[in-house]
């Protein structure tokens, strides 16, 4: 079993009402409810907005990163799958996709220590 990162881009806006976003949280909690049953759920966090931007040193530091509204990452989920094929299937719940949101899965690399 491979470990997978999925990287979630975009999703509900922020100008959503409160209705709307617990209607949408409750979509998130059941998918993570689903990946955990089945095992293939190892982890995961939202990330709050901003943030800070390292170039080159901790002396170069701005705050950031800025980008789109569609690009602005999220939060990320780490699964366990034998394949991509089998990653990409573990997101056709993804409850942001009729609001525009998308998914980056990156394949983890494994280290010898």
């Amino acid at each position: 079993m491979e470990k997978f990162m999925l990287i979630f881009h975009g999703g509900m806006s922020p100008d959503s009402s409160p209705e709307e976003m617990q209607a949408n949280m409750n979509k998130w909690m059941a998918w993570v409810d689903k990946l955990a049953k089945s095992g293939k759920y190892a982890g995961g966090e939202a990330l709050l907005p901003g943030g800070k931007l390292v170039k080159g040193s901790v002396s170069s530091v701005t705050d950031g990163p800025y980008t789109e509204g569609k690009e602005v990452v999220g939060g990320y989920f780490i699964v366990n799958a034998d394949n991509y094929a089998e990653a990409i299937a573990l997101c056709d719940d993804y409850p942001d996709y009729k609001s525009g949101g998308s998914i980056q899965v990156r394949q983890c690399m494994k280290f010898d220590m």
